[in-house]
């Protein structure tokens, strides 16, 4: 990874978090034609998700990392910051848009593949408290898992991060975006995925709250990263994983 030009990786996250938000509302459609029962609807629309995260991490992982998350990529750089393969502000300054970008350009492409105006702002308020406490507690695992399993050197993070993403579409009140890049993508559609532009603000300082408490938390549980040898893989900072970093 860290031998990709910084123009492939940043293509790769905006790929990837294309990819990933056509995933997220392109089934989220497809459920609501196929189906009238909402809980049915977040079933097709979670599996959906878990099966194409996993396979966009294990596939672009090897590029950029997999990040798809501005919420990543800036936990990376801050925890890799001394390292002296960690993310540097050039590749902050190309990732963060390339996934905004992305996540914008799958909304458009889902509603355009499923017959409806590729722009129309979601009108799905959620702005209540309550989703913004599950925002910062969907965010806040999803920080602990990432960076957690790389400090214990586990190999599994692909399919853990996929399910733990999948788990977290039913027991957060807010399912799960956990991602400022795909929530402002999923303003694009009006569609069971969307969500309003006004709720924007909230949610994505409900995830940069949720980010710093998953770093306190990773700090607290696993410590300070313990020093590798020279010759040892070392992504952000931490020990590569046989498995790519998480969206």
């Amino acid at each position: 990874m860290r031998d990709a030009p910084l123009r492939r990786r940043a293509l790769a996250e905006a790929v990837g978090t294309a990819a990933l938000v056509t995933i997220v509302v392109g089934s989220g459609i497809q459920a609501t034609e196929l189906s009238r029962d909402v809980g049915v609807q977040l079933l097709a629309n979670s599996l959906a998700t878990v099966f194409g995260l996993g396979v966009l991490i294990t596939l672009l992982g090897p590029v950029s990392g997999a990040h798809f998350n501005p919420v990543v990529t800036l936990a990376a750089w801050f925890t890799g910051r001394r390292a002296d393969d960690g993310l540097s502000g050039r590749d902050i300054a190309a990732y963060v848009p390339a996934q905004i970008a992305g996540a914008i350009a799958g909304a458009v492409l889902a509603d355009a593949m499923f017959g409806r105006p590729p722009v129309r702002w979601s009108t799905h308020d959620r702005s209540a408290g309550h989703l913004l406490l599950g925002e910062t507690v969907a965010t806040a695992g999803l920080v602990l898992l990432v960076f957690g399993l790389a400090r214990a050197g586990r190999d599994r993070l692909a399919p853990a991060a996929a399910s733990y993403i999948g788990a977290a579409y039913w027991f957060t009140s807010s399912t799960s975006f956990a991602n400022p890049a795909v929530t402002i993508g999923r303003t694009f559609t009006d569609t069971f995925a969307g969500i309003a532009p006004g709720s924007v603000a909230p949610f994505t300082a409900a995830q940069a709250g949720g980010a710093v408490l998953g770093l306190v938390l990773v700090a607290a549980i696993f410590g300070r990263p313990t020093p590798t040898p020279p010759d040892t893989p070392t992504v952000h900072g931490e020990p590569e994983l046989t498995t790519p970093a998480l969206p």
